[in-house]
């Protein structure tokens, strides 16, 4: 796996050498957000290799001294290696629909904001309410104190996976206040997550057809290049075949 890594980051590291060197403007180069992700793909190969060298040769130094330094090495060594995940980024400019949806992210962010802002509203009301109700008016709320919802903070937990209808039932109301707050907060958010999904949607379709358009375009120019690049050679020909001179008899 080493050496299949090392042949795709050389891979990777050339050709974005190659496109850097040939961008017209370097800084608009470096602030393109897929050429970021392409970099933070490729480094942390490289440093894993200078920290993996440096480990080594500090544990033959300081063997037996305090390795909390090397514990932080190592720590930042999985950090990076795991932003290698990062790669799979890259599918985004082959892929018309990752295209299409890193721009729909883009054009909706003042949808996602208002969806962010209508959820934590709505927790911040009825992790309260859950919680009164299972700790406050459960009649078994002091019989099985596992039952009942330990804190506000550990009800918006509750609220957060109930709103968002996943559910996984670690927390789970038991008396009848606390079951008809859950019903109400499981229908809000239900309702809260349609409303901006509607908006999302249609900026989704819009993207793919003007992504799809533009696909279409490009092909067509670079057709119609290659058409212009063979024409003239086919020109000499056809003048031999047709004389641009007129026949004597024309005068």
């Amino acid at each position: 796996m080493f050496v299949v890594e090392s042949i795709c980051v050389a891979w990777f590291t050339i050709e974005f050498v190659l496109r850097f060197i040939n961008a017209q403007s370097k800084l608009a180069f470096a602030r393109c957000p897929l050429n970021i992700i392409d970099a933070i793909a490729i480094l942390p190969y490289y440093v894993s290799l200078v920290l993996d060298v440096g480990d080594e040769s500090q544990e033959d130094v300081v063997m037996g001294a305090s390795r909390g330094y090397l514990d932080k090495l190592s720590l930042i060594l999985r950090l990076l290696r795991a932003l290698r995940i990062l790669y799979v980024m890259r599918l985004a400019r082959h892929s018309l629909g990752l295209q299409t949806l890193g721009m729909t992210m883009q054009r909706s962010m003042r949808e996602f904001g208002l969806l962010l802002l209508f959820v934590c509203v709505a927790v911040t009301l009825f992790a309260p309410l859950v919680h009164l109700a299972e700790s406050e008016l459960a009649p078994f709320a002091a019989i099985n104190p596992h039952h009942r919802f330990s804190s506000i903070p550990a009800s918006y937990w509750w609220a957060i996976i109930s709103m968002t209808t996943v559910g996984y039932g670690d927390m789970v109301p038991r008396s009848i206040p606390g079951q008809m707050v859950a019903l109400i907060s499981i229908l809000s958010g239900i309702l809260i997550m349609a409303f901006p999904a509607t908006s999302i949607f249609h900026t989704f379709s819009r993207s793919y057809q003007e992504l799809k358009q533009e696909y279409e375009r490009v092909w067509k120019q670079e057709q119609h290049e290659e058409k212009v690049d063979h024409s003239p050679e086919e020109e000499p020909m056809s003048n031999k075949l047709h004389p641009s001179t007129l026949p004597a008899t024309a005068f």
